[in-house]
């Protein structure tokens, strides 16, 4: 097993909306027997409200601290010892505060997706307020890329195919 993950087991999944963090997160969990966690359903479940919703009621810089603040809870029960694979938010990787917690706690896989896909696999969403406009919703791909390298392992999806993304995952061979 990797020496990182023996002190710290969490591998914190990354990526742009829509590029399959929360599918490949939750087949790598149960292929490894960990918990799998997904910070946006939690966050949607402890608010009461919908990423939409919270947009709407409490601004993106609210959802952020919400956001920072989960990481932090998944941070401290896997430096207690639980076991989890964590699928985080599109943005959550953006704020050099939580890459900081991330990368020291655990590791970090970028899901990197072509943009054509996750365009197409969020064309007809309602519930991504980023990806209303389709203009913004492109920039915003591209903003966020430079964040996302800073992950420890790249797993690129070119043919958005979770099954085969799943089975490369397993040949990082982050557990060896």
């Amino acid at each position: 097993m990797n020496l990182k993950l023996k002190r710290t087991p969490g591998i914190y999944v990354v990526g742009f909306m829509a590029s399959g963090k929360s599918t490949i997160g939750r087949m790598y969990a149960e292929e490894i027997g960990w918990r799998f966690a997904d910070l946006d359903e939690e966050i949607e479940t402890a608010q009461k409200l919908t990423i939409p919703e919270l947009f709407a009621h409490v601004g993106e810089a609210e959802f952020r601290r919400l956001e920072t603040e989960g990481i932090r809870r998944h941070v401290q029960a896997v430096r207690r010892g639980s076991p989890t694979v964590l699928a985080l938010g599109g943005g959550a990787f953006a704020r050099e505060e939580n890459v900081s917690l991330l990368v020291e706690h655990g590791i970090t896989v970028w899901v990197d997706t072509p943009f054509e896909i996750v365009k197409t696999r969020v064309a007809q969403c309602t519930h991504r307020p980023l990806a209303r406009d389709p203009e913004q919703f492109e920039r915003l791909y591209y903003q966020r890329r430079p964040f996302y390298e800073k992950a420890e392992y790249h797993l690129q999806v070119p043919d958005g195919n979770s099954r085969n993304a799943l089975k490369r995952l397993i040949e990082l061979c982050l557990l060896d």
